[in-house]
């Protein structure tokens, strides 16, 4: 039971689909077989959504701190006393308090290392500003929580993972946010945690151009020129495996990213729009480059189909999934170097 990892949960804004997406994959018990859940939220909260989901037979087992834990059941802390409104749908400023509330304290336990991952189920960007939580959203938050100068938003599935080099920011700012230095370190990321998290030994990564057809040699922008085939030739340098820049349209419309075990892209629309097209429900939020394991669905609160039980668990299942894979690989991958043999030149000379 303690190989199992503890995966805590961030039940996301209280009036979108958060809940209700956690409940529907928890209800199946298959799932204690791989890992022992811990929901950050209130079991009043999670009692309503569950009532919407219909699904009489579950219920949380309430606990004080991870190490409570029961393995073969869903363990839930309540993360506040009071009660709460709920209003599905809604765009209140209780649903940002909440869903911060619950990440705060599920990211406290895993920095101290009473969880052995996070799944963070989607938050309002907007609402959940406050004094502490100033970042365009979960990435930066949890890469400032880690003390991390950069991290790598990776969206990942069976057949396609895209990580991006500019995040959430302004497409104003796109241009002038990319450096080769930036796009350098981003590629050093990926092609690590293609290594160490999925365990590909020598991944192969197409980089995207920025401008329409890679810029047509010069003749549409100066960026691949001046900074994207730099950064490639000197990740190569780096014994990172990077080609590239493929204009972002052919090379997702003809299937080209098929032969690539990644891709980088230079914007986030570039590289999630074309991901959640071909993924579509069974893609991954994984945030690459940190010292704990973060994953969360590739959608967001859906608040339009919030308390209606329409909502699709299959993504949160499968980020829950990932994580419970990457941290197993992780765990694997430091006891293989625990003990390294040690390295010896073969002597030419024979006795």
């Amino acid at each position: 039971m303690s190989d199992k990892p503890k995966i805590g949960i961030s039940i996301g804004d209280v009036n979108g689909i958060g809940l209700e997406i956690i409940i529907k994959t928890l209800a199946d018990t298959r799932i204690y077989d791989y890992c022992t859940p811990i929901v950050y939220g209130h079991t009043k909260v999670a009692s309503f959504h569950r009532r919407a989901t219909h699904i009489s037979e579950f219920n949380f087992n309430v606990i004080d701190n991870p190490a409570d834990a029961q393995h073969r059941k869903a363990n839930m802390i309540n993360c506040w006393e009071e009660d709460v409104r709920i209003e599905p749908g809604q765009i209140t400023a209780d649903g940002g308090k909440y869903a911060y509330i619950s990440l705060q304290r599920a990211t406290d336990d895993l920095l101290n290392g009473s969880i052995d991952g996070l799944v963070t189920a989607p938050i309002n960007k907007d609402n959940i500003q406050n004094e502490e939580f100033n970042f365009p959203g979960h990435t930066e938050y949890l890469q400032h929580r880690d003390s991390k100068d950069e991290s790598l938003m990776f969206l990942v599935s069976d057949t396609l993972r895209v990580g991006v080099v500019t995040g959430h920011i302004p497409v104003a700012k796109i241009s002038e946010s990319i450096t080769t230095q930036k796009i350098v370190h981003k590629l050093k990321l990926m092609s690590a945690s293609l290594q160490d998290d999925f365990w590909i030994r020598k991944p192969k990564i197409a980089v995207l151009g920025l401008n329409p057809h890679a810029s047509d040699n010069g003749l549409i922008g100066s960026e691949e020129k001046d900074t994207i085939i730099p950064a490639i030739e000197e990740a190569r340098e780096n014994d990172v495996l990077a080609f590239g820049p493929y204009p972002a349209d052919g090379f997702f419309a003809n299937g080209t990213y098929l032969q690539f075990d990644a891709v980088l892209a230079m914007y986030h629309d570039q590289g999630l729009i074309p991901f959640k097209q071909i993924a579509f429900e069974s893609g991954v939020n994984y945030t690459a480059g940190l010292s704990f394991v973060r994953t969360s669905p590739d959608h967001g609160t859906a608040y339009d189909i919030a308390g209606k039980n329409m909502a699709s668990e299959i993504s949160f299942r499968e980020a829950l999934f990932t994580a419970i894979h990457i941290i197993k690989h992780r765990r694997e991958t430091a006891e293989l170097n625990e003990n390294p043999l040690m390295f010896a030149k073969l002597s030419r000379d024979r006795d």
